[in-house]
């Protein structure tokens, strides 16, 4: 980790500031000044100091959930019923969703302090591939899956080209899968409701690196560091 984001990520201060201490020669590390804020640390193995000060590395918990429908993704809402936090033991209400699902979807959801993390999952350049489980009412004719991976206007913009493959395609009704990078509202049901069809059951599968596995629903379970690594090694810029 860049010495500028542990000291940002661990609570010392912003990143800007960060940058200011770093190069006017506030911090050390294991012993020696450093002023390049770039320079690479090992939150696990370096000892950094600021002014003086040791900063302790904060522990960074990341959570990955099969949110069940009906449940809200939030951190607190007093309307809602259900959130997601009410899935979650004490230990780990402090965590934050990354990105969302919404109330209908069910599947896999990340919760974590690791600002990092979420950064390299949410953020667009990084085309984080997300893959769903999608069940429409009707025949999704090869015309209408060719228009999916081609792309959708939906609310004056053309959605980026996407990934299908039929799993099932019954009289009235079609299952099959679609991998989208993009992060829009609601926007397999608004790509599949511009084609003529409702949504019936959505859920999410497969996250960048994450897989939800034979996870159960509403259960969660942490990441393994082996996956976290991959996360943070798979940004394509």
């Amino acid at each position: 980790m860049r010495l500028q984001l542990f000291l940002s990520h661990n609570g010392v201060c912003s990143r800007r500031e960060a940058m200011e201490k770093i190069q006017a020669g506030h911090v050390q590390v294991n012993g020696s000044l450093v002023t390049e804020p770039s320079w690479e640390v090992d939150p696990f193995k370096d000892t950094v100091e600021v002014e003086g000060r040791l900063i302790a590395k904060k522990e960074y918990i990341s959570i990955l959930l099969n949110k069940p429908a009906g449940t809200i993704t939030t951190t607190e809402d007093e309307h809602a019923d259900k959130t997601v936090m009410d899935l979650l033991p004490e230990e780990f209400q402090h965590l934050k969703p990354v990105g969302r699902l919404d109330k209908d979807t069910e599947g896999l959801l990340l919760l974590t302090n690791d600002g990092d993390l979420a950064y390299r999952l949410t953020h667009p350049k990084f085309l984080v591939d997300k893959t769903y489980i999608v069940l429409i009412d009707g025949v999704l004719s090869p015309e209408q899956q060719k228009r999916l991976e081609k792309g959708i206007p939906i609310e004056d913009r053309t959605t980026a080209p996407a990934k299908v493959k039929i799993l099932r395609c019954a009289k009235h009704q079609t299952d099959f899968e679609i991998t989208i990078h993009e992060g829009r509202k609601r926007q397999i049901r608004l790509m599949l409701e511009a084609l003529g069809h409702k949504v019936e059951y959505l859920k999410r599968i497969r996250q960048g690196a994450l897989s939800l596995g034979n996870l159960p629903a509403g259960k969660w379970r942490r990441l393994l560091p082996a996956e976290i690594e991959r996360i943070k090694a798979s940004g394509r810029p």
